[in-house]
């Protein structure tokens, strides 16, 4: 999970992209980078830490152009201390192309290899993002026939890519004097969303990003979706060209989107975050309803901030108070993405704190988006019995999240997941809880996809079930030995 985006503008490009990688901080902690172009030259600066933290004003001084692209990084493959995988990338064939991306390739050994033996390119990190951005330059190069590229010529250059590339990945490349290319893998696991408006002097500008959100707080009209599969780029006159590059494509986003990863006001897909986090609510409800005796629960709680549309709709559904019972402090990141168990684990008191007055003598059915690791869940449960909880009962929004993910979230170990091999009364044992319920498979997927026509869903991390058909036992096992924990 990492956070992109792309613009292209009539004015100085630097501060956009800044104040909008903000808005997608809560994708990615590690690393932050800028990239601008001003005309055939790059400018660069990226840095580990947060974006407040990776940027001065010197910085942003030097980030000359009105075209760039940007990038918020939550590892999965590879180090998140390493400097050589922060993004954006760069290669200088041919033109010049400094890249971003969010997902996470499948096939990165056999690339390894090819690039190697077959592309004689050198890649200098283990980021699966470097080895994209030489797939492309290589298939662009092959493309040409002259000087100057076409957009067609880029577009087989992708259709190419979608043929030697297996995975997740929604990836944005500057062209150095040519444009800004963007595309998406042909399943369309990863988001990726274009945004328009028209500037002060009548031209067209241009906005591609991870979220929603941030089309809309930049004064951008939402266009649509880059369809799974689809390249579009914008040339230096501001045209939009786009090309459907899969010979078959079909749309499976992640559902893990919106269980947790994105911001409730977002819509990818033409599927709101927040509506389906009530939706899940709602569901959960009547599951909650079905496993535990009546009576039992004296207070609805969220686990602040992403379980709290869910949690609402429990206790309306339920005719339970909802209460706010543990405080959020702001200044500490998103436990699931830091690196390591002892880090997420130390974080959680830092960041929640529990008010004794609403815990004091109640039985409490506290509600969380999703339970992975379970170290902060069981740090919770204990908080919540140290202030004073008669009975605690922690619900999940999500089902159980029994198998790795493999497109771009950090779920690389069977052997880390709390569900994984457990039953539910097991889990509630781990956890000290009284009992644990869990959103089933089913009325997750209704959650998102009712009203949509949509049918199909990237649920690996719950249903074991890998879209892209190239995961095996062999696979997961190399996945294990090679992933951060």
């Amino acid at each position: 999970m990492c956070g992109i985006i792309g613009m292209f503008c009539t004015d100085s490009v630097n501060q956009q992209i800044y104040d909008n990688l903000l808005l997608l901080q809560h994708r990615g902690q590690d690393s932050a980078g800028i990239v601008t172009m001003d005309n055939h030259t790059f400018h660069v600066h990226k840095q580990r830490g947060r974006v407040r933290e990776a940027f001065r004003t010197r910085d942003m001084r030097k980030l000359l152009g009105n075209v760039g692209i940007g990038h918020v990084r939550y590892a999965t493959r590879g180090a998140a201390a390493a400097e050589d995988e922060v993004q954006p990338f760069y290669v200088n064939a041919p033109y010049g192309i400094a890249f971003v991306h969010n997902g996470n390739l499948t096939n990165t050994s056999q690339l390894e290899q090819d690039l190697f033996k077959v592309d004689r390119r050198h890649t200098n990190s283990s980021s699966d993002t470097e080895m994209l951005v030489n797939v492309l330059a290589t298939e662009i190069q092959s493309c040409l026939t002259g000087p100057d590229v076409s957009p067609d010529q880029l577009f087989d250059a992708v259709a190419s890519l979608h043929q030697r590339v297996k995975g997740s990945y929604a990836s944005i490349a500057l062209i150095a004097g040519r444009g800004m290319l963007a595309f998406r893998d042909p399943y369309g696991i990863r988001p990726l969303i274009l945004g328009r408006r028209i500037s002060d002097q009548g031209r067209n500008e241009w906005i591609v990003a991870s979220e929603s959100l941030v089309i809309e707080n930049s004064g951008y009209d939402i266009v649509r979706d880059v369809e799974p599969g689809e390249a579009v780029f914008i040339d230096f006159d501001a045209n939009l060209h786009h090309r459907q590059c899969a010979p078959s494509s079909c749309l499976v986003p992640c559902a893990f989107e919106y269980v947790y990863l994105a911001r409730p006001d977002s819509v990818m897909n033409g599927i709101s975050v927040y509506e389906t986090r009530l939706r899940m609510g709602d569901l959960l409800a009547k599951t909650i309803a079905q496993e535990l005796p009546a009576g039992e629960i004296d207070v609805v709680m969220p686990i602040p901030d992403s379980a709290r549309p869910s949690a609402m709709q429990v206790a309306k559904q339920l005719g339970i108070e909802y209460r706010e019972g543990f405080y959020k402090n702001r200044y500490v990141g998103r436990t699931f993405i830091m690196p390591g168990q002892a880090e997420r684990k130390k974080s959680v008191r830092q960041k929640l704190n529990a008010l004794g007055t609403e815990f004091a003598g109640k039985n409490v059915l506290i509600v969380d988006d999703s339970i992975v690791r379970g170290t902060t869940s069981k740090e919770i449960v204990q908080m919540a019995r140290d202030a004073g909880a008669n009975q605690v009962t922690f619900t999940s929004a999500a089902p159980p999240v029994r198998f790795p993910n493999v497109y771009g979230i950090n779920m690389p170990s069977r052997a880390e997941l709390l569900a994984h091999g457990r039953s539910t009364d097991e889990i509630a044992d781990v956890l000290l809880a009284d009992h644990v319920v869990y959103q089933s498979v089913d009325n997750l997927k209704q959650s998102i996809v009712q009203g949509t026509s949509l049918d199909q869903l990237e649920m690996s991390c719950f249903d074991g079930e890998y879209v892209t058909g190239d995961i095996d036992e062999k696979y997961l096992t190399w996945l294990e030995g090679n992933t951060r924990s």
